[in-house]
């Protein structure tokens, strides 16, 4: 009888260690060490993000000088915070982006950063990594009816609504303008529609908009067409630099006023030299820093912004030597 008692003794002594062992609270109220330490480590695991850490970053095109500088600013940040950035080219084609980024979502990437070619198009290949957990960066673009962690882009609507100002400005209320739209559903040439819109439908007579899908060569060939049906067009609005920059070559010193948006260093030298009257200035490079900034942020399991505008600025001659 007494081993059994004091078998039943140091069973209860123990069990009473561990009870206090465990964090039980004392009358002071604090907990121990170790109830800390588990809530610790229980709200970071709540926090944390799945995946190996790095970024993957999906982007248009690179044979755009904008989304090249909007790589160079994500990868210089990257490099900086010593993150792994994978990033791949679509090309401006909305089924390899979707390949994209389902091989990014294989490579057990933490956070994708997307910049659509088609904001409707990448919906389902967003939607497919969220569901595996990723966080998901809009940069430039949105993506259409899903609900990512974070959008950064250009307040698009209000540059295209300054050029069409200033158009306005030059060539006077009534003029016959030509639009050069970019790639048809990417959010960039539906904001900037919208913009420019805006003020054109009330001011000016637009006798043509024509998709020249953000690139120079089509823009070039696009504009040839609008000259040959409207030769007496004023001015020209194009969605992108690249563009303007194609309707520049088409126009070939004619006197019409061409307007662009990105303010890419061929864009600024065209308007210092006076082959283009204005462009929009964004800051892709801080685009792409930011959104490898958010990233990062993602991962810690911190809180971010759902939207974050990065402001535009309306380049002319005027002001084109402050840039």
């Amino acid at each position: 009888m007494k081993i059994k008692n004091l078998l039943t003794m140091a069973l209860a002594g123990i069990m009473t260690f561990a009870v206090v062992g465990c964090g039980a609270v004392g009358i002071d109220g604090e907990t121990s060490s170790n109830t800390e330490s588990t809530t610790t480590e229980a709200t970071a695991d709540t926090g944390s993000t799945v995946g190996s850490g790095s970024i993957g970053l999906s982007i248009s095109t690179l044979n755009n000088p904008f989304f090249v500088t909007l790589q160079e600013g994500a990868q210089a940040k990257a490099d900086e915070l010593g993150i792994d950035l994978i990033v791949v080219d679509a090309g401006d084609d909305s089924a390899k982006q979707a390949s994209d980024i389902e091989d990014l979502v294989s490579k057990d990437i933490s956070v994708l950063i997307v910049n659509p070619v088609d904001s409707d198009a990448v919906a389902p290949s967003v939607e497919d990594a969220i569901a595996k957990g990723i966080k998901v960066i809009a940069v430039d673009r949105v993506v259409n009816g899903v609900d990512v962690d974070c959008s950064i882009a250009s307040d698009n609507v209000a540059g295209a609504q300054m050029a069409a100002e200033y158009i306005v400005e030059l060539v006077g209320e009534g003029a016959k303008v030509a639009e050069l739209e970019g790639v048809n559903g990417a959010s960039a040439t539906i904001d900037r529609g919208e913009g420019f819109h805006k003020v054109a439908d009330d001011k000016l007579d637009v006798v043509a908009s024509q998709t020249a899908n953000f690139n120079r060569a089509e823009g070039m060939s696009v504009m040839e067409n609008i000259l040959q049906a409207n030769s007496d067009i004023k001015a020209v609005f194009a969605h992108n630099d690249e563009m303007a920059l194609g309707a520049v070559e088409a126009i070939s010193g004619k006197d019409i006023i061409v307007a662009g948006f990105d303010a890419t260093d061929d864009a600024i030298a065209a308007v210092k030299d006076g082959t283009m009257a204005c462009t929009v200035a964004q800051k892709p490079d801080l685009m792409g820093a930011t959104a490898v900034e958010t990233a990062q942020s993602l991962m810690n399991g911190e809180t971010v912004e759902k939207s974050m505008p990065v402001e535009v600025k309306l380049i002319t001659k005027d002001n084109v030597d402050e840039q």
